[in-house]
This record gives structure tokens, sequence and C-alpha cells, in this order.
């Protein structure tokens, strides 16, 4: 075989992440990660939605689901369990579930794969790969307290979308790009969504000055 006709190395592929999406409040918190991962472009984006999720959307942003799903790299319908991402042969970063129901926890917390979402995660808890639970619901009964341990002692990560308020944030904006950047610190993707915490400004304002 002459050297021009030797194939040339493959195309370096980006790393996949997975996204679900459930129907608990709160989808601008997926299209705030899907946005800021499409301006990123460092990984390749699989979308699941479950059905509460289709209605969710509408309801509270306005959205089509389809206007979501053209965020991502590849979206999979719900009941695709033959989609890649449903077999642990399909190397992925990990998964982001977020907003994250009660529901899906409790599924993802009880190997119950019943849709190619919580399928998607079990394959994540099984491969030992990140899965990242952002979990909307307030207050919390003693079920999804313990469901949350479940799913903490089989190695997920349970993240309420919880605001910070140390940058000073002067939108809702601002509220949600913390989320997305914690839930991407989580990856070890880069990222400069958010501006990190640097220690105060000025101890002289401080009680107890610039002295310990």
């Amino acid at each position: 075989m002459h050297g021009g006709d030797e194939p040339g190395p493959a195309p370096a592929r980006r790393p996949r992440l997975i996204v679900g999406i459930t129907g608990a409040s709160a989808p601008q918190l997926a299209v705030h990660l899907l946005t800021a991962l499409r301006a990123l472009g460092t990984v390749e984006t699989h979308l699941v939605m479950s059905r509460a999720a289709h209605r969710a959307v509408e309801l509270e942003t306005g959205l089509r689901p389809a206007d979501v799903a053209a965020l991502c790299d590849v979206s999979h319908r719900r009941g695709d369990i033959a989609a890649d991402i449903a077999s642990g042969s399909c190397p992925t970063m990990g998964m982001a579930v977020v907003p994250c129901s009660m529901k899906t926890l409790a599924a993802i917390a009880h190997g119950y794969g019943d849709d190619l979402l919580t399928r998607a995660a079990d394959v994540c808890l099984k491969e030992r790969r990140r899965l990242v639970l952002a979990t909307r619901e307030t207050p919390l009964s003693l079920i999804h307290l313990r469901n949350m341990v479940a799913v903490t002692e089989a190695g997920a990560v349970v993240l309420p979308p919880v605001p910070a308020y140390y940058h000073r944030p002067a939108s809702l904006d601002d509220l949600l790009a913390h989320v997305t950047g914690r839930i991407l610190d989580q990856f070890g993707i880069e990222h400069g969504v958010f501006p990190r915490w640097q220690g105060p400004r000025d101890t002289t304002d401080s009680p107890i000055g610039g002295h310990v």
C-alpha cells in the first residue's frame, strides 16, 4: 500500500455528555446549561426529555420542546431504549439531570429504568461515571431524603440548584449561570460562565480586619 493510500488517524471526537430534563419546575436551568455547552463547544451533548418535561418547558419558558432540542448535538426519544446512551459500551463523561424531579430521583435510586432517561442514569452508576442530579423540590419529605442518600451511596452527586449571592447577582441569568457553572465543574469542563469567589477584596471592612 502506498503512503498516500494509507488511512489517516480517525478525527478526535468530542467527549459526550448526557443531559436529562424532567418535569420538575425550572426547566430554565437546563436551557441555560445547554446554551452554555453549545457556546463552549467542547463536548457533544445528548439530550433526553421526559414526557412531563415537554409540558414544563412549554408552561414555564414559552419555548417548544423542539427549541430546547435544537440546543444540543443529539436529541433522543425517551422511549428509544435502543439508543447508544442506553449501553455502557457507549463512552460518555456522564450525565446531568437538570432539573431532577422526585419521581426521577426515586426511579434512579431504585434502579427502575423504565425509559431512556432513567436507563442512561442507571448506566452511569453501573459504569462508575459521573451522575449529577439537580434535584428540585421543597420542602423535602423523609422519602426524598432517603432517596438522595441512596443515589449518593451509589455514586451520584446530588446538586440542588441553590442560588449563591456572594457574587451579588443582578439578574435571574446571573443565578442560572452560577448553577450552570457548578454543574460544569462536576465534569471538569473549563468555563467562565460565572465569577468565582476570590475572597473579600478589602479585609479592612471585616470585623476582624486583616488580622487573625
